[in-house]
């Protein structure tokens, strides 16, 4: 079901801080008419840590009201305490997602049968299928490959989103699962290397600016076709880069008002680029030919 290229959803919020409906609407539309394989509503791309509850649940409702069952959506369901994770992901399943992706705990640092235990709680929670995400670089816990083995013997923890941006793990991860689980990329610039050791595709940054592009990119990996899926990547691996000159989502969401898909508005403690860093953005945008491309009341 996960496969392909799933887009990690940014949030929009109007000017005065508030979720904008109408805008979030118009960037899932977008998605699914360029193409994309899967959405990813309120993972931490989506600002989701700031998020109420009611406001993280209400943008999953509109995803799903706008996919209308055309493309799967896997809700973010993650955080440090086993027991809100579990509240959550149980009303993520009421409301209709296909799949959670789950962010492991962050700050406290489980050891690696606290991680065992937590997705086992998640996963006895729940039925439908569930998204491991190890990201140490964000949380200071790496998920490591003999741990995710043990977690692929659970029926409905499905695969997982691995950003720890070694490829050597990556390799080491698909020799330890069976080839059912699902290994994503969680870094657009490793995505082809992932697919080509055998994963199944990738949860994007930069599919917020170009969707079509990267289901295309996944689409050829997945068909073998890596001179076409390096040609995309030639043209917007300077995309991928400057979406990580700050700590994401600061500059996608920038690169996005930037194209007139949203006002750029973030909730602290994220806060919009230093006046370089957006240059650089802008700069880059010029250069794929983003720039300005889409009018914000599309």
């Amino acid at each position: 079901m996960f496969t392909g290229c799933g887009t990690a959803l940014i949030t929009p919020f109007d000017r005065a801080g508030s979720l904008d409906e109408a805008t979030l609407r118009r960037l899932v539309r977008r998605q699914i008419e360029a193409g994309i394989n899967f959405l990813v509503p309120c993972g931490t791309t989506g600002e989701s840590p700031t998020l109420t509850r009611a406001e993280h649940l209400r943008v999953v409702e509109i995803t799903l009201d706008e996919a209308k069952g055309k493309v799967p959506v896997l809700g973010g369901a993650g955080g440090y305490n086993t027991a809100e994770v579990l509240e959550l992901a149980r009303e993520l399943e009421l409301r209709g997602v296909d799949g959670i992706l789950s962010v492991t705990p962050y700050y406290n640092k489980p050891t690696q049968q606290g991680l065992v235990q937590h997705y086992e709680a998640i996963a006895r929670a729940i039925r439908i299928p569930i998204i491991v995400y190890s990201v140490q670089g964000r949380t200071g816990v790496n998920v490591e490959p003999g741990t995710l083995a043990r977690l692929a013997r659970i029926e409905n923890i499905a695969g997982v989103k691995e950003a720890s941006g070694n490829i050597a793990q990556m390799a080491n991860v698909l020799h330890e699962v069976p080839r059912s689980f699902t290994v994503l990329s969680g870094d657009d610039a490793v995505t082809i290397p992932l697919m080509a050791l055998g994963g199944r595709g990738v949860i994007s940054v930069v599919s917020n600016e170009i969707p079509g592009e990267m289901t295309q990119l996944a689409q050829a990996c997945l068909r073998g076709d890596f001179e076409g899926a390096r040609e995309i990547q030639r043209r917007f691996l300077p995309l991928m880069n400057v979406n990580f000159v700050e700590s994401n989502p600061i500059p996608v969401k920038a690169a996005m008002g930037l194209m007139g898909l949203l006002d750029p508005t973030m909730r602290l403690p994220m806060c919009p680029p230093g006046t370089d860093n957006l240059a650089r953005i802008a700069k880059v945008l010029e250069t794929v030919g983003l720039m300005g491309k889409v009018p914000v009341a599309g």
